[in-house]
């Protein structure tokens, strides 16, 4: 169903509010640029620190300036399984192709109450549902064993995978079929990734480097990994630099650097990052040519 570079775009604020004339341009750029799909609302997103109505506001946004050029991916998750039902409601009536929806985080479900919370929001709605698995946030972890039993149930179309268990995707492509979408969700991780069966990425670096993520993704899927390769060592820095501070705070920063008057307010408890993390951001943009 999706595959391809997929961008977990960013909120951008402007005096504490969400800024729709930045997000309008930034949506347009990853359009022209080859993303093949769009992710409003996710980790990269802030969407644990915007309000319901932001949080709508935003997707709606993203569904309109898309305007059918690229399916739309809404991000979704909530520690609160009727509060993911309501993103979802919402995500489905503003005309989003699917919704991103993270395990639960904080409450530390068991494998059973992870299971339950996916099939009621399948039961409520007929979204199409892409799971989100990162233990490293949410401390929860959604096992291979209860991904195989969601992959059966009638909307949960794939999985954007950040374990960081390359093994993982073997386990998804035998138990969940062929048809079911695998994203990687590690952008350092992607070439194998893709090498062992995934489909594409759900990436913080295509914020900043649409074109060259989405001529990666590209290469791997027509076989050519020789070009792939060449890709990934332009990009790896920059991969490694987005997350060598607290996410979003480089990634903002790194489109400060390339696109223009691009804002780099953060909410808190996010802060700046540091200058060290600047300047490997810096050196990873001119490696990858963006700068």
């Amino acid at each position: 169903m999706f595959s391809g570079s997929i961008p977990a775009l960013v909120t951008p604020f402007c005096d504490g509010a969400f800024s729709e004339k930045h997000f309008r341009t930034l949506v347009d750029w990853q359009i022209e640029q080859g993303s093949s799909a769009l992710v409003p609302c996710g980790t990269t997103g802030e969407s644990s620190t915007l309000s319901n109505a932001e949080h709508h506001r935003v997707i709606e946004i993203c569904v309109e300036q898309a305007a059918g050029r690229v399916p739309v991916i809404a991000g979704c998750g909530s520690n609160d399984t009727t509060n993911a039902l309501l993103h979802l409601n919402f995500s489905k009536k503003c005309g989003a192709a699917a919704g991103l929806v993270v395990a639960p985080y904080y409450n530390r479900p068991n494998q059973d109450g992870i299971y339950a919370h996916f099939k009621m929001l399948t039961e409520k709605n007929d979204l199409p549902l892409i799971l989100y698995n990162v233990p490293a946030r949410t401390v929860t972890d959604i096992k291979p064993e209860t991904v195989a039993e969601l992959a059966k149930l009638p909307t949960v179309a794939g999985i954007k995978d950040a374990s960081g268990d390359l093994s993982r995707i073997t386990e998804h492509r035998l138990d969940c079929g062929t048809d079911f979408c695998l994203l990687s969700g590690v952008d350092e991780l992607s070439l194998a990734f893709n090498a062992a069966g995934g489909v594409g990425a759900i990436s913080v670096t295509a914020n900043v480097a649409p074109k060259l993520c989405a001529e990666f993704q590209a290469a791997c899927a027509s076989g050519d990994y020789d070009l792939a390769r060449d890709l990934n060592d332009r990009l790896y820095p920059l991969h490694k630099a987005l997350f060598s501070d607290a996410s979003p705070g480089p990634i903002k920063y790194a489109m400060s650097r390339v696109i223009t008057g691009f804002p780099t307010e953060l909410r808190l408890p996010m802060t700046p990052p540091s200058e060290a993390s600047c300047n490997l951001v810096d050196a990873a943009l001119e490696n990858a040519g963006l700068i």
